[in-house]
């Protein structure tokens, strides 16, 4: 993790310092593309007033990608048991997936206003698909032979759910995982470009309708940052979790071979 985290910086100070020497070197206005410097000294300038409503979006963030997360799993589960389910329910998914979620957020606003649930509503319906489906693979791609051994010793459902299913589909579960954060994040930001009075979302549209560019960039850079984050926090979570996976043992092993 710790070679992992240096890699991560200098790419990024590298991005940010070729940025830098772009903007300078062809002398770009600043309402155009500002410099990192420019972008660093707004959010420095007002570090409580960001603070906050990056809270806010991580906050609506959360609840939708938790919410996305325990239906999703739920639904997989009972689309894996259930012809029925998997007959009604993954196609009406399907279907809710192919709608741009953007057009969905006004409704949301009538149904559930402009606060805080309208919000999260929008950020769980676009991280739901990503759960339901990955979760879905994982469940069925339990090895047969160990379902046919619980069989013989005559374990219930449950017992080859919990036993065999689930701790096989760990691995393709974190994966919807990660890609569902990332969708979460979008979805609050979605959100927010409705109709909303706080977030980061709130702070684009609002800095966008007077032209200041450098507080865009400076919510830009912030989400940027909070959806980094929250990436490798469920890749830690993965990590901690299925420490026995194939691909954390690859990535383990060399790991040490860097270090001889």
């Amino acid at each position: 993790m710790g070679n992992r985290a240096v890699s991560v910086f200098v790419v990024i100070l590298v991005f940010f310092a070729a940025w830098e020497a772009l903007v300078r070197l062809l002398a770009l206005p600043l309402h155009l593309l500002p410099p990192p410097s420019a972008v660093l000294l707004e959010i420095g300038a007002e570090p409580k007033w960001y603070a906050i409503h990056t809270l806010y979006t991580l906050y609506t963030t959360l609840l939708g990608f938790g919410l996305a997360l325990l239906l999703g799993v739920v639904a997989a589960v009972g689309i894996v048991y259930s012809r029925w389910l998997e007959n009604t329910l993954y196609t009406l998914l399907v279907s809710l997936n192919s709608i741009p979620k953007i057009a969905l957020a006004p409704l949301f606003i009538i149904w559930l206003g402009t606060g805080t649930p309208s919000k999260v509503a929008v950020s769980f319906l676009i991280a739901l698909f990503s759960v339901v489906i990955d979760s879905v693979l994982g469940l069925r791609s339990a090895d047969p032979d160990a379902l046919d051994l619980i069989k013989t010793m005559r374990g219930s459902r449950l017992q080859a759910l919990w036993k065999i299913r689930f701790p096989g589909a760990l691995p393709h579960m974190f994966a919807g995982m990660k890609v569902a954060i990332s969708l979460a994040l979008v979805g609050a930001i979605a959100g927010e470009f409705v109709a909303s009075q706080e977030g980061l979302g709130y702070v684009i549209i609002t800095a966008q309708s007077m032209f200041q560019t450098v507080r865009v960039f400076a919510s830009i850079v912030l989400l940027g940052v909070a959806g980094t984050l929250l990436f490798f926090l469920v890749d830690l979570a993965e990590r901690l979790v299925c420490p026995w996976h194939v691909s954390h043992r690859i990535k383990d092993a060399k790991a040490l071979a860097g270090r001889a």
